[in-house]
């Protein structure tokens, strides 16, 4: 029997000068990105008619798009206009994730594995998806690590480096938690399998040094801003897996879900603390109060 591959929620796709509904065919067999993964993409948010930081999502996958070698065929400001115009297709009500891409429809001349750059495509898809939950995340160490920039396509939001999460959340879950917690080839906490990493520990908030062998995400940087702004001491350090067991919080950020408390790091339990809770409450309230809204005019 055939895999339906129809989207499993309303999604509308711009590509190529038109809205799109559904799961449009654009990648054949022989497209670069089907079987050599030049792709990137970004991923943004629409809820309760804002979409916190669009333009730096919009501008971070041009950069990305570089970094992997493609040829960047929309603005950021492009990007955003038609994100403003794809998301009055939707009921108004239900979250949107917001994913820009671009990929490479053909090999370089010479030498088939490098993109062309000047084959570079893009599209714009936009898809209804809840928001979850805010607490209740459990970890456990994954025996997978976060590749150095010397292995992999580090600097971009690469589509290509998604695998190794995918099955360090599947190894994780295997054993009962709900994500993986990930090194990176030095043996230092990088972040999760799916978003960035926050430690609190006498007042004192930590997340793991940006090192180029995770993305150091958008939602992580306004996240840390807005602490610092309301007065706590927030460090970018090297941080071991010890330091997270012997922490008095942990909390993670990310696009998807924004702030997530953990309550279960392998062995121990954890409070959704008074830091993870002003978090979450510090970057609603600048989400909802401080620009971001549009009128779609």
């Amino acid at each position: 029997m055939p895999v339906d591959t129809s989207p499993r929620t309303t999604t509308w796709t711009h590509v190529e000068g038109e809205w799109l509904p559904g799961n449009p065919p654009l990648i054949g067999p022989t497209s670069h990105a089907m079987w050599l993964a030049s792709m990137v993409f970004d991923g943004a948010r629409w809820f309760d008619g804002i979409a916190p930081d669009l333009d730096l999502h919009c501008q971070r996958v041009n950069r990305s798009a570089v970094n992997m070698g493609l040829k960047p065929i929309k603005t950021a400001e492009e990007i955003e206009s038609l994100a403003w115009e794809g998301i009055k297709k939707f009921d108004g009500k239900t979250p949107i994730y917001i994913k820009p891409m671009y990929w490479g429809e053909h090999g370089s001349p010479g030498s088939v594995v490098s993109v062309d750059a000047e084959s570079t495509r893009f599209a714009l898809c936009l898809f209804e998806a809840p928001m979850g939950g805010h607490s209740g995340s459990s970890l456990t160490v994954s025996p997978f690590r976060r590749p150095s920039p010397e292995t992999a396509t580090t600097d971009a939001k690469a589509g290509g480096l998604y695998p190794n999460s995918g099955r360090a959340i599947a190894e994780a879950r295997s054993r009962g938690f709900d994500n993986a917690l990930m090194r990176d080839l030095n043996g230092n906490v990088a972040e999760t399998a799916s978003s960035n990493i926050f430690m609190v520990k006498d007042g004192v908030v930590f997340t793991p040094v940006a090192n180029r062998t995770f993305l150091a995400g958008i939602t992580r940087a306004r996240v840390m801003g807005l602490l610092g702004q309301a007065g706590f001491d927030v460090r970018e350090v090297t941080l071991s897996v010890e330091d997270f067991m012997n922490a008095d919080e942990i909390f993670t950020s990310g696009n998807y879900s924004k702030i997530v408390g953990v309550n279960r790091l392998d062995g121990r339990d954890f409070e959704d603390g008074p830091v993870t809770r002003k978090a979450l409450d510090l970057y609603m309230d600048w989400a909802n109060g401080r620009s971001h809204s549009h009128s779609g005019e």
